[in-house]
């Protein structure tokens, strides 16, 4: 990584099209990001990854895509015309870890079992020490349902569970991302 710009993964469904909701909301994340003066990281492809990386790159931010010779097999795709520099790794395996371990901290859009692998991974790493401690902040109703209906205090002590935060919509989560970074 580097030491002069700190970059952030936006994780996220690679399903949403240009025009809906959580698009433009990934839009408004990446935008905001570089404005911030934040290098923007996905997974970079279509979707929340497309959405951040367009709003990065339409402010004038870094634009990251971290790709995979193992998903372009199942499915021929190039990354997303916003990726400005690619690193391109072998397996999904390495994608994973490396968007993971090569932040310094994560907003969560909406998604599916890949984001939910990328968020909890994120999360057990910074938990056990693995990784630094980094903010990791989710977005929109689906996170706040997920971790209310996973979160029992007899396994997840309310000190691991501050290792999360939530936000209602881009613009907070950029604000609470920003002010932990700080902190």
């Amino acid at each position: 990584m580097s030491s002069n710009q700190k970059v952030i993964s936006v994780f996220g469904s690679s399903s949403p099209r240009p025009g809906s909701a959580d698009y433009e909301a990934a839009k408004t994340v990446g935008r905001l990001l570089a404005e911030a003066g934040f290098a923007v990281q996905t997974g970079g492809y279509s979707g929340i990854m497309s959405g951040a990386s367009q709003g990065a790159g339409e402010a004038g931010g870094r634009v990251i895509g971290v790709t995979s010779a193992q998903i372009e097999q199942f499915r021929p795709t190039p990354p997303n015309q916003w990726v400005k520099e690619e690193i391109k790794r072998q397996t999904l395996r390495d994608r994973l870890l490396y968007l993971v371990d090569n932040c310094h901290g994560a907003i969560v859009m909406p998604g599916g079992i890949g984001t939910l692998s990328e968020m909890a991974l994120l999360w057990s790493f910074v938990q056990t020490g693995e990784l630094s401690p980094r903010p990791i902040i989710t977005v929109g109703g689906l996170w706040q349902r997920t971790l209310a209906a996973f979160i029992d205090n007899n396994y997840i002590p309310p000190n691991h569970q501050e290792l999360i935060t939530t936000a209602r919509t881009a613009n907070e989560a950029v604000k609470k991302l920003v002010a932990l970074l700080k902190s």
